[in-house]
């Protein structure tokens, strides 16, 4: 992939260093492939995340519909932890 754009970066001399020894080893080609590779990853974590954080939210929401109308749980909230932290059971 040709470089369209070009940035400067500062790395910490550890981080300078195992650069260049994942370009030495021959697992990338250049520092620049190394790079994109570690913001890939990088994006791709923070893309999860996300999508963690909405479904969360979503699931909160719904909840909070829920309670409003009316629609509870049998149980104590107890019971309602040890349902939500309960392992499958092969039943």
């Amino acid at each position: 992939m040709t470089a369209r754009h070009s940035k400067n970066i500062a790395l910490t001399a550890q981080l300078d260093s195992w650069v260049d020894a994942l370009v030495d080893s021959g697992e990338y080609k250049s520092a620049s492939e190394v790079m994109r590779d570690a913001l890939r990853t990088l994006k791709e974590r923070r893309d999860r995340e996300a999508a963690t954080l909405a479904a969360l939210r979503q699931t909160i929401r719904t909840g909070e519909a829920e309670a409003e109308q009316g629609a509870f749980a049998a149980g104590t909230g107890a019971d309602a932890v040890h349902r939500a932290f309960a392992l499958p059971t092969d039943e």
